[in-house]
């Protein structure tokens, strides 16, 4: 999920680390807002923050997840390093690339499982132990980094000797370690010396409870298959089932105190970061009647907002069916644009059903302060997958899937 990382470029006034509140959220609601919400589950969760300059949604959904866990474990507040993931995902991704004759995905982008490998591989580690911030910025700017491996991997596939020398991944590494700093081998916690397979251990989270569901007709229901988008470098397989049941999974979940990583595309006419909301009109409003998706595309994020949300209160919304779903991914209308944490449901004023979600572009001077609202449209239609505890999925499902 990477394509998004343009546009945070244009959102790089924004700040990070701060924690909303119910009350806050109330009040900035009812008073600048056609919609009223009514939060009514908001799970733990750590502070937001901002993945800046780039394209490492992935790493922060996945990760602000897993802190989730450990809050609904009885564990402390963490602060985990999204970086760690972010170097150890760069430096497995190199070697395939190589191996497939730069024939396979490169770059900055992920998906959620790409934690739970980490993890599962390679520990995990505080953010105090390793932040990835060693260029003189205090937020990820990964734009000169990005371009600098892509063109190093490069090299080596089209070594003009057509023989790899042995210290090309030793090359390769240096280039990570001057950009986000070589990797601890030990580190201390709360004055306790750790490496990150034994601070893994103490956190005492099991990365097989982890499963990715997702809902199209290509594949088989109740079956795995790897999810064919660019981002999925590590053809990591997902679980197929029903819209119907993707949605009872996702409530499920929220219902019994589990959080939920959250892949959708976000570059939507419904969606307004500036707004808080995002929906699927059922009838466009004036100002966007017979834009098309091209045209969209190509304005500015100011532009954007000038033609967004004129409403002044909640409108009817589009009823998804499997078939729209299919068609949207299918025709690339649905793609791999960013990975979110949804920790909550709410209602506007009319009743209808919203999911709250965390997102990774701070805070700054946003309405909810780093958070915004799906409706249950826009989250069945614009889902790519999620990410849930297996735990929480119902039983008659998890005996459809084998869990």
């Amino acid at each position: 999920m990477k394509k998004f990382a343009i546009t945070l470029l244009v959102l790089a006034f924004l700040g990070c680390n701060f924690q909303v509140t119910a009350q806050d959220t109330a009040t900035e609601k009812k008073a600048d807002s056609g919609y009223i919400f009514t939060e009514v589950i908001k799970l733990p969760a750590s502070p937001v923050k901002n993945q800046y300059r780039s394209g490492t949604c992935w790493s922060y959904s996945a990760i602000s997840f897993l802190e989730s866990e450990l809050l609904r474990n009885g564990k402390d507040t963490f602060d985990l390093s999204e970086m760690y993931c972010v170097r150890q995902c760069y430096a497995d991704k190199a070697p395939l690339y190589v191996r497939f004759q730069g024939k396979h995905n490169f770059g900055g982008g992920g998906a959620a499982h790409d934690v739970t490998y980490v993890l599962k591989n390679y520990g995990i580690i505080p953010d105090q132990a390793y932040t990835g911030l060693v260029i003189g910025e205090d937020k990820p700017v990964h734009g000169e980094m990005d371009a600098v491996l892509q063109a190093y991997v490069d090299a080596v596939v089209k070594n003009p000797n057509k023989k790899l020398t042995p210290v090309w991944e030793k090359g390769y590494d240096g280039i990570l370690d001057a950009y986000l700093g070589p990797v601890p081998e030990k580190f201390k916690y709360n004055g306790v010396e750790y490496s990150p397979k034994s601070f893994a251990d103490m956190l005492g989270l099991n990365p097989d409870d982890y499963v990715e569901i997702t809902s199209y007709t290509h594949h088989p229901f109740y079956s795995k298959f790897i999810l064919e988008v660019p981002d999925n470098w590590l053809m990591d397989e997902v679980y197929n089932v029903p819209l119907e049941d993707l949605m009872k999974i996702l409530d499920n979940s929220i219902q019994n105190g589990y959080t939920v990583v959250w892949g959708s595309d976000v570059s939507e006419k419904g969606f307004s970061w500036k707004n808080g909301v995002a929906i699927v009109p059922d009838k466009d409003a004036p100002e966007l009647a017979g834009l098309e998706q091209s045209k969209w595309e190509k304005m500015t994020d100011k532009e954007k907002e000038e033609l967004l949300y004129k409403f002044k209160q909640p409108v009817p919304e589009k009823k998804i069916t499997q078939e729209m779903r299919q068609q949207e991914f299918d025709n690339y209308q649905t793609t791999d644009d960013h990975g979110m944490h949804i920790i909550g449901m709410a209602k506007d004023q009319d009743g209808n059903v919203y999911y709250i979600v965390k997102n990774s572009w701070g805070v700054g001077d946003h309405k909810y302060k780093g958070f915004f609202y799906a409706s249950k449209p826009f989250v069945e239609l614009k889902t790519m997958d999620i990410m849930v505890n297996k735990n929480a999925i119902p039983l008659d499902i998890r005996k459809k899937l084998g869990l």
